[in-house]
């Protein structure tokens, strides 16, 4: 059974939304699913809205698929706090729940002091911007190292992140990680503003990360860090930071290594590291919304088909929280197995009462299939004239 939080009246609210509101309650996202769907309400634009279109709206989801355990995270700081920005992240999180639990108050705290309540963020300085992101990154995962080496039992938890800093004219994007990824809408069109943090593939981030872990002492098996993890950028684990020569004693008692394989391993850094990649987007008139979500999504579903969806859920009924839920039941019939955490914000720029109903392009889909038939005829002529010959 879903459960589902109160929702939170939207400020303005739209005429269209106010009747899908009423209709909200507990609903099962299936397939044995649980989910958990939270609402943040409307966000002012700087200055006085001229319209009720004019504001920010939030929503968003979080639903467990067949894992065992939910460790997805959704934050929202919404309303004039940083300087009329606001807050939102999504947490990603692996072996426990512990790493995201503490990062739920600790990440946007951090970020708050380091960014000098706004006044980085509203000068659009993007290296002054990243330079008081990273540091605040930096922080949270010392005080992060420092919890959860002190906890009673060995708890090898992390977490992948990605956080945005969100005003009615810019974006401010930042992320560690290969599993939650951003995307704008502009006019329909998807435009991904996260890369992946892993140590395989060959694009430049990719072989970057290589190259890091190798300095580091590390190495890498099969696409995982010491033969273990895949994800190169995170908070916590703490095994692959303050913990790594006790992680190769580990291994050798587990039969993973041997002693004299160890005794050619010579750490020079951390693993790894908590380091941000961060990005400034102006937002200009084109841009309709911004969708973040985790893995289990976008595992399951390709970003213009997420964008094609939302924005036709919301031209029907023009409710953000009920466009995030909907995403993420398609990602459950999509048969995904992970966890879902969805954010959306439309940015109330579009009339979605008026947007028309997008209708397939019959011209490019019948010139494709003239093209395949063609290109498939000629494949069978050739085989044909070879085996006369």
């Amino acid at each position: 059974m879903a459960l589902l939080s109160p929702r939170v009246p939207r400020l303005p609210p739209s005429t269209f939304a106010a009747g899908a509101a009423a209709s909200f309650g507990v609903r099962c996202c299936g397939r044995g699913a649980r989910c958990h769907a939270t609402a943040a309400g409307g966000v002012a634009a700087a200055g006085p809205p001229s319209s009720e279109l004019e504001a920010i709206r939030w929503g968003s989801a979080k639903l467990q698929g067949a894992r065992d355990e939910m460790e997805d995270e959704v934050v929202f700081r919404t309303g004039s706090l940083l300087d009329g920005f606001s807050f939102a992240a999504v947490f990603d999180g692996h072996a426990g729940f512990s790493a995201v639990k503490f990062l739920r108050d600790e990440l946007y705290k951090e970020c708050a002091a380091a960014l000098d309540g706004g006044a980085v963020l509203s000068s659009k300085n993007l290296d002054a911007i990243t330079a008081s992101v990273q540091r605040a990154f930096a922080a949270v995962d010392a005080k992060l190292t420092t919890w959860l080496e002190q906890m009673d039992k060995d708890d090898d938890s992390g977490a992948t992140a990605t956080a945005m800093f969100l005003r009615n004219d810019v974006l401010v994007v930042s992320h560690i990680g290969d599993s939650c990824l951003q995307v704008i809408s502009r006019g329909g069109r998807p435009e991904a503003l996260t890369g992946s943090h892993r140590p395989y593939g060959n694009n430049q981030t990719s072989l970057e990360e290589v190259k890091r872990i190798r300095a580091a002492g590390g190495w890498i098996v099969d696409g995982r860090i010491c033969g273990d993890i895949s994800v190169s950028r995170a908070f916590g684990d703490i095994r692959f930071k303050t913990r790594k020569n006790e992680m190769l004693v580990k291994g050798v008692k587990e039969g993973r290594w041997t002693e004299k394989f160890i005794s050619r391993i010579k750490f020079k850094e951390d693993i790894i590291i908590a380091l941000p990649d961060v990005s400034l987007v102006e937002l200009g008139p084109d841009v309709e919304f911004i969708l973040l979500a985790t893995d289990g999504l976008w595992d399951y579903i390709k970003s213009s088909e997420a964008v094609a969806f939302v924005r036709d859920q919301l031209r029907q009924h023009g409710d953000v929280q009920l466009a995030c839920e909907a995403l993420g039941q398609k990602a459950l019939d999509e048969r995904s197995q992970d966890n879902i955490s969805i954010v959306i914000a439309d940015l109330g720029r579009t009339n979605w009462k008026a947007l028309p109903v997008e209708r397939p392009n019959l011209f490019l889909e019948l010139s494709q299939a003239v093209v395949t038939i063609g290109v498939v005829s000629i494949g069978i002529w050739w085989s044909s004239f070879l085996a006369l010959q």
